[in-house]
């Protein structure tokens, strides 16, 4: 824990060392990547649920509908989130007669913060995560890189820009995790899973998420963004790193004014807030958008898919496209990787310094909102799913007759091993930790998805096993664990 704590005493003392520096050096007119504007046939509006529907029913339908969310905590929620991902990929069925995974079968993977660091690699790289992610970010001395590039000279020099700030040093060391690849040539590339990335709009403290749906509203082009950027601006916890800026068109193209107004505004409150947050972007005062983390909005990553399904009304509304009686399975897996306060200010009667208010307020406040989001999530599933009850098997309704929904919470706090729980709840969040730390959350993300009640019913449902175990006749004995 020392080396941690001194790691981030380093940083902190690094960026100030380069405050001190600024204050001696001559101005830069440095200027780090911003977004285009849309040109040519805009994109139109789309929600987050309904693409999945929309892209199913033009193919083939999907039995199984299924949305990874991964949340903030820097490199340990990246490690955590990846031991889930393994058991995703190690949990083997047959569905319509071929063999598939449940990680295969996932349409969505969401990340917030570190966690989109993740998403974003799965994302664009698919299994090349479960070999390379270690060796490119989980293992290698990122954040001390990233330290060391900030007092180069060259870098020093660069923030003397008023454009150019700490963040923009994280984009280019995150650039070359991701190959430069934008959001264009991962649809190209690879259009399954979607990715949904979120940032927090610091002016209006609204989810910012990086969706067609969203740049349409500015009026520029999602295709032409790195990759590096979202996961940046997700990513940007203030005071240590700088906001990012996006430029806004709005008013500039016809899909803009669409996204508006796409919202039915006397539907229902998650309607009108997404409403209200559309009109925003209209305002012709905001001409840029300054980003930071989105664990500020929404440290799970799960909110705006609930939002984006409760404002479309029904299930049957927002997945309508996919033909009759095709879905028989809703699949939402939360991970949490939320950490506990390093140092309980409660326990004494000195006055907090300003190092254990930030602490109490990033991971006091921080985890009062996940449980309030796991509750809001686990209200909406019980009402999704007297909906569901109710239309699955009808004539028209894409829902089957056993169709079931799926809401799996994995968090590090379900852990059944005390020790380990409470070795890996005080894990720090940095983009970088020990090798051992790495392993062991890996394991801790296995072990808290299997043994949860709700994916094992999900398992029995499917008729699948983890290949680990021999849980089936059907499962691969002789397949080697991701």
């Amino acid at each position: 824990m020392r080396t941690h704590r001194q790691s981030l005493r380093g940083f902190i003392h690094a960026l100030w060392a380069c405050a001190a520096a600024l204050l001696l050096s001559a101005c830069s007119t440095a200027r780090p990547w911003i977004n285009a504007p849309l040109t040519g046939e805009a994109q139109g509006p789309a929600s987050i649920m309904r693409p999945a529907a929309q892209a199913a029913a033009r193919e083939k339908p999907r039995p199984i509908i299924a949305a990874v969310t991964l949340s903030g905590g820097g490199a340990r929620a990246a490690a955590f989130g990846l031991g889930v991902l393994r058991e995703l990929k190690a949990t083997s069925f047959e569905l319509q007669g071929r063999p598939t995974t449940l990680l295969d079968e996932v349409d969505l993977i969401s990340g917030v913060s570190g966690g989109s660091v993740l998403a974003a690699y799965y994302a664009a790289f698919g299994d090349e995560v479960f070999t390379s992610f270690e060796r490119d970010f989980l293992l290698v001395p990122f954040q001390s890189g990233l330290v060391r590039d900030i007092l180069s000279p060259q870098t020093l020099y660069r923030l003397t820009s008023p454009w150019w700030g700490r963040s923009n040093t994280l984009a280019l060391h995150l650039g070359a995790l991701f190959r430069d690849v934008t959001f264009g040539e991962l649809r190209a590339r690879r259009p399954s899973p979607r990715l949904l990335v979120t940032a927090t709009d610091l002016t209006t403290g609204a989810p910012f998420e990086f969706t067609p749906e969203q740049f349409a509203l500015i009026c520029s082009d999602l295709d032409s963004v790195p990759l590096s950027f979202a996961v940046t601006a997700s990513s940007s916890v203030p005071l240590l790193l700088s906001p990012v800026t996006l430029r806004n068109y709005a008013g500039s193209c016809e899909s803009g004014m669409k996204a508006a107004d796409a919202t039915v505004t006397d539907r229902n409150l998650s309607a009108r807030l997404r409403q209200r947050i559309a009109a925003s972007y209209q305002d012709e005062e905001r001409p840029y958008l300054h980003l930071v983390d989105g664990g500020l909005a929404d440290n799970l990553g799960v909110r705006g898919l609930v939002d984006h399904t409760m404002a479309g009304g029904s299930l049957d509304e927002s997945f309508g496209a996919l033909p009759q009686g095709s879905v028989h399975h809703i699949v939402l897996v939360s991970v949490n990787s939320e950490r506990d306060l390093g140092e309980r200010i409660d326990r004494t009667d000195r006055v907090p310094g300003v190092g254990k208010v930030l602490n109490a307020l990033v991971f006091g406040a921080g985890s009062r909102f996940a449980e309030e989001t796991t509750a809001m999530v686990d209200d909406q599933a019980r009402r999704l799913r007297e909906e569901l009850h109710a239309v699955r098997g009808r004539p028209g309704s894409p829902f089957a007759a056993d169709a079931e929904l799926h809401v799996i919470n994995v968090s590090l706090r379900s852990l059944r091993d005390a020790t380990l729980r409470e070795t890996l709840l005080h894990v720090p969040t940095a983009f970088q930790i020990l090798p051992v730390q790495v392993r062991e959350l890996q394991i801790a993300g296995r072990m808290a998805l299997r043994d949860l009640p709700a994916f094992q019913r999900l398992q029995s449902s499917l008729g699948a096993c983890a290949r680990q175990e021999v849980a089936s006749p059907k499962c691969d004995r002789t397949a080697t664990d991701p």
